[in-house]
């Protein structure tokens, strides 16, 4: 299983959560299938699973905790997401912070259990510190410009810049690029940089028109 080009996290917004969440699912996975792009979706907790059921799209969680199945009230083990058909799931998300040390047994036991995990930093420094650990994807995505319509392809280009190449001399690291992705041109901007994919919420969550919207930015793709 590959990192999608285009990853949209649905968060907690009340348009991305159910009817919204099918909205936006089916709207990814027609496109999809048009373009030949490959999208997913990481929504909210409750939503996920029926999203799973319904939709022929990745589905990520949007965290998941450093424990297994055991005693671990209010926890999502990282075991438990093949049992429901989750490709993987972000982590470290500038919402919901970890400590290194829950993100490398999260990194590992994804990687035993052949998920993607998509780890999110906030500069390039991080973004190295974090590649050592070997994850799936690295997702460069300054807590600053999340949500704003500021993309950081455009308002911080050497964040990304300064994160792609280090990465990549690590190891085989996707890298995605976050925070006030919006248009088809940040799009095209972050490929110039050298990332893999986008990562992005507002743009589409926050659309009068998702699929309008998710058409925009998978034609990038389409060399």
């Amino acid at each position: 299983m590959s990192t999608p080009n285009i990853l949209v996290n649905f968060k907690a917004f009340r348009e991305s959560m159910h009817s919204g969440a099918f909205e936006i699912a089916r709207a990814a996975e027609e496109i999809s299938r048009e373009t030949g792009v490959s999208i997913g979706v990481a929504p909210n907790h409750i939503d996920a699973y029926y999203i799973v059921k319904n939709f022929d799209i990745p589905v990520f969680l949007q965290h998941v905790d450093p424990v297994s199945f055991g005693a671990y009230t209010g926890h999502i083990p990282v075991d438990s997401l093949p049992l429901y058909g989750f490709k993987g799931s972000l982590v470290n998300h500038s919402e919901k912070r970890l400590r290194i040390d829950e993100i490398r047994n999260i990194v590992s036991r994804m990687n035993d259990l052949g998920l993607v995990s998509i780890v999110c930093s906030s500069d390039n420094i991080e973004s190295v510190a974090l590649a050592i650990l070997n994850p799936t994807a690295i997702a460069v995505e300054p807590p600053e410009l999340i949500g704003t319509g500021i993309s950081v392809s455009k308002a911080k280009p050497e964040v990304i810049k300064g994160a792609v190449d280090p990465i990549k001399r690590i190891g085989d690291i996707k890298v995605l690029c976050g925070a006030g992705i919006t248009t088809a041109d940040d799009v095209k901007r972050a490929i110039e940089l050298g990332v893999d994919g986008v990562l992005l919420a507002t743009a589409v969550t926050k659309s009068k028109n998702p699929r309008e919207k998710l058409m925009e930015l998978a034609k990038v793709f389409k060399f």
